[in-house]
């Protein structure tokens, strides 16, 4: 895990965020004071941050499992035990700049172009991230701290790694420029902090133009998750105490993140697929992971643990530039609002169901995680995959979660979890899982292909990156489209909501009707977009 390196698209979601927050310059050093939460509630607004020592006195599973996760090295202090890169003097270039990582005194230093372009030496404060890139973070006047954008290749060598890097390798990226590293698109306070420690308070002083950033925990540790834990600690002390019943519904806890229903998962032998006894009753897991990995822009500065997402981000449309016309990803949007156009998410599956929640490992091979809900017998065939066993064309995640890589080297897989349309690559120009194989043949090929193995009847269904793209383009009939599109309730609500942002200059009393229903939709991406 790293900080984001975006491409130059700058979403008016997060050039608003910039400006509302006042960072021309952006400022915050880190500090370690524990802040309550203003969640509702009388117990959780009370709660105060306790730290993972507390926890791990009685979950020591979880906090073994954490221990070297991604989420516990998120950042941390630089030293000879965390930084990874090569600082033996070693110089690389990039458009004329030539930076140079050395060691003195048994510290850190990078000499590099300052935000006046001249070359200066700058000792590293912390890491960020661990692989398979690791970034630095430099100290700034104003409580600020810039995250460097040559970064150190994690990766094994026989894969390309262990090698400096630039995050614009074909770009140049001057002194002044936003994407530069001393630059505010690269700044920890502002852009990083919240999603790489642990009860961020980004502490901004506009009248001073300067941060005063704490958080509570360097890295992203229990309570980054589930809450401040002081009510559930003192939960626990009275179970032990005879004071308290051990199975209360909340335990004292600022979120529940497990679903209240219990659920079981059925196979059904004809299909060799299984559903979920009872659909899920609370999206509270997935939007607690939706926080930090979306693509999204603050706009309330006190998250409210438990509380619906869309009180104080800004989850990302659809967008030109971000998702493709059919949604698949295309710039940095990590994984949520893909998989909220799932067939996975509307059929209740959560984050937790594929991934540990506290290793972040999925428990065996990502195939394997999909037999688990998908019978092997079924679909590890060639007569469903129409490959070799064995062969990549044979995985299902080569086919169903193809990656895209960022930050140069961070290959990501997207989490839409769609059935390959090469037919839709030929009339809209959208990417196909087919082609990204076989580079050597065209989409009109691997649409026969496929029209030929598994038959007509999917293209002949409309797809809503049909209408989207119709409406991005303005073409003729659009209009229509996009209203039927986000009329459908059968449809995620996050493309509904983006057909809606597509309507623009659309008048008329059918489309009166349609924005005065979608005003009081259940789905926030669909009341949005309707605004």
């Amino acid at each position: 895990m790293a900080a984001a390196s975006f491409g130059r698209i700058f979403p008016i979601a997060a050039v608003l965020a910039l400006s509302l927050a006042g960072c021309r310059r952006a400022p915050g050093g880190a500090g370690s004071a524990a802040q309550p939460t203003k969640a509702a509630g009388r117990r959780v607004a009370a709660a105060s941050f306790v730290g993972r020592q507390v926890c791990e006195t009685c979950h020591a599973e979880e906090a073994r499992r954490w221990k070297g996760s991604h989420h516990d090295l998120a950042m941390q202090p630089a030293n000879e035990k965390t930084v990874l890169g090569n600082f033996q003097n070693v110089s690389f270039a990039h458009f004329g700049v030539t930076s140079t990582f050395f060691k003195r005194d048994g510290r850190f230093y990078a000499r590099t172009d300052g935000p006046d372009g001249r070359l200066q030496e700058y000792p590293i404060a912390y890491t960020f991230g661990v692989y398979p890139l690791q970034q630095y973070l430099i100290a700034f006047p104003g409580g600020r701290y810039q995250a460097l954008n040559v970064c150190w290749d994690a990766r094994p060598v026989k894969e390309g790694g262990q090698r400096w890097f630039h995050l614009y390798p074909k770009e140049a990226v001057p002194h002044g420029d936003p994407l530069h590293w001393t630059g505010p698109f690269q700044n920890w306070n502002f852009m990083c902090a919240e999603c790489h420690s642990t009860n961020v308070k980004k502490g901004y002083r506009p009248e001073e133009d300067r941060y005063e950033t704490t958080f509570s925990e360097i890295d992203v540790s229990c309570e980054a998750c589930h809450g401040p834990g002081s009510s559930h600690s003192a939960w626990g002390e009275a179970v032990r105490a005879g004071r308290a019943k051990a199975d209360d519904a909340d335990k004292g806890l600022a979120l529940v993140l497990g679903d209240a229903v219990r659920a079981s998962w059925i196979f059904d032998p004809q299909t060799g697929m299984a559903t979920r006894s009872m659909p899920r009753t609370s999206r509270v897991e997935i939007e607690t992971c939706g926080r930090c990995h979306a693509r999204r822009s603050v706009v309330a500065a006190d998250y409210a643990y438990g509380k619906p997402l869309a009180d104080t981000h800004r989850p990302v449309f659809l967008e030109r530039g971000l998702y493709r016309a059919d949604g698949q990803i295309e710039d940095e949007v990590y994984e949520y609002e893909s998989f909220l156009q799932s067939k996975m998410y509307a059929g209740s599956v959560s984050c937790s169901d594929c991934h540990n929640p506290h290793d972040l490992k999925v428990p065996v091979s990502a195939d394997r995680v999909c037999a688990a809900c998908h019978a092997p017998e079924k679909f590890e065939t060639t007569a469903h995959h129409f490959h070799k066993n064995g062969s990549k064309g044979a995985s299902c995640t080569a086919c169903h979660m193809p990656t895209r890589n960022y930050m140069v080297v961070h290959a990501r897989h997207d989490h839409s979890f769609r059935v390959p349309r090469p037919d839709l690559t030929v009339t809209i120009g959208t990417p196909n899982a087919c082609n990204g194989c076989h580079r050597d043949r065209s989409s009109a090929w691997a649409s026969e292909a496929a029209l030929k193995w598994w038959g007509g009847k999917r293209r002949q269904e409309p797809h809503y990156g049909e209408a989207i793209h119709a409406g991005r383009e303005v073409l003729p009939g659009a209009g229509e489209a996009l209203a039927r599109l986000a009329g459908d309730a059968g449809k995620p609500g996050i493309v509904r909501g983006t057909a809606l942002t597509l309507l623009g200059g659309e008048n008329g009393a059918p489309l009166k009707g349609l924005l005065e229903g979608a005003l009081h939709d259940p789905d926030p991406y669909v009341r949005r977009g309707a605004i």
